[in-house]
């Protein structure tokens, strides 16, 4: 991860580290300073170098000593520095987690590499992901497909419903400011909402992925309201059937929004007990969805919070700034008040009696 970017002497002067305690500081590209993985993870802590710099004349050249202290704070994130050259500050400041967001970090050198086959074809494959017409052929296969399942008008509407959720993800990476490629639609599988840029923290994992659902929450709420309004069966069906999509994909597991979710939220409890007490709330998810009759919805959140949980031992090599403890609380919150409200659209559609409306409580518990 990034922490710092200053210029130093004419040079850029690059601090990165992990939650590991690992730091390693960079000047114009060379490393010139490394601190070791330790239990020591933050605090304050100064790296000290020696710049040579060339004399016009033949004589010795010059030793300039550098000095770079910082103080860091992970949860919530903050990084005062002051960068010291002999005992003059040269400059001083401060990050927090604003700054880690809407950072963009420094490209790694291209090298060049001889052609072959595979790299055409990977070359071939990106021109074709980039250009708008894909968009089309995808736009065009998933209707078909939906229209082979249900009829043309309802496949119309469910891809309608796809395209308002991935525009919950595009909301989202806008917020941040991030460049999006648009959405794609993909056959009997949904939609993908593509960027270029990466995230730099938990924080923007959560919010990007959570809000495709919601967005999916309320087209599902406003077909209901159409139901009730009008009575016709065909509102009741996409409101069924769209909160059954978001809330398969809000499972926690990866690559879907809800593995993205809760690996962000455990990934950022540090102690045992913070373990501990994703576990606990993992136990009580599979509990209550049993106890309810989600068979199924029971069965995968188990197996995701298995994943997660023989995985968190690996949470200090991320690249990730970690949620800090009321982020934690309100992604969890957000989570689990989306997840209940779909089921509850759900529920209560398969109240109805029709056989159709049922199917999708049917399906979470089977």
């Amino acid at each position: 991860m990034e922490l710092l970017r200053i210029d130093c002497l004419g040079k850029e002067l690059r601090l990165e580290g992990s939650m590991a305690g690992w730091q390693q500081l960079f000047w114009g590209g060379t490393v010139v300073a490394v601190k070791h993985a330790s239990a020591d993870n933050q605090g304050p802590y100064t790296h000290t170098f020696e710049l040579t710099t060339p004399v016009a004349d033949e004589g010795e050249p010059n030793t300039i000593n550098i000095s770079l202290e910082i103080d860091l704070t992970w949860q919530p994130f903050s990084l005062s520095y002051r960068l010291l050259q002999e005992q003059n500050v040269l400059t001083e400041g401060s990050r927090n987690t604003k700054d880690i967001e809407q950072q963009v970090p420094v490209k790694t050198i291209e090298v060049k590499r001889k052609v072959s086959m595979v790299g055409l074809a990977s070359l071939g494959f990106k021109l074709l992901k980039s250009a708008k017409v894909i968009k089309v052929v995808l736009a065009g296969a998933s209707i078909a497909a939906y229209s082979w399942l249900f009829s043309f008008q309802f496949a119309l509407a469910l891809i309608a419903c796809l395209v308002f959720h991935e525009y919950g993800h595009i909301k989202a990476m806008k917020h941040f400011g991030m460049k999006t490629k648009g959405i794609y639609l993909i056959p009997f599988m949904g939609g993908l909402a593509m960027s270029d840029e990466k995230i730099n923290t938990r924080w923007q994992d959560v919010v990007i992925s959570i809000m495709g659902p919601c967005f999916g929450l309320i087209m599902s709420v406003v077909a209901l309201i159409a139901y009730w309004i009008t009575g016709e069966a065909f509102f009741a069906g996409l409101a069924a059937f769209n909160a059954l999509l978001n809330l398969f994909n809000l499972l926690p597991i990866l690559p879907l929004d809800g593995g993205h979710i809760l690996k962000s939220i455990s990934f950022s409890m540090n102690s045992k007990a913070g373990l501990i007490a994703c576990i606990a709330g993992a136990a009580i998810g599979v509990y209550l969805s049993y106890s309810l009759g989600l068979a199924l919805l029971g069965f995968m959140l188990l197996i995701g919070s298995a994943e997660i949980v023989f995985e968190w031992k690996t949470r200090h090599q991320s690249h990730l700034l970690p949620l800090d403890r009321y982020g934690q609380i309100f992604s969890a919150a957000w989570y689990f008040l989306t997840v209940g409200a779909l089921i509850a659209i759900i529920w209560y559609l398969a109240a109805s009696g029709d056989e159709i409306l049922a199917l999708p409580l049917k399906i979470l518990q089977s």
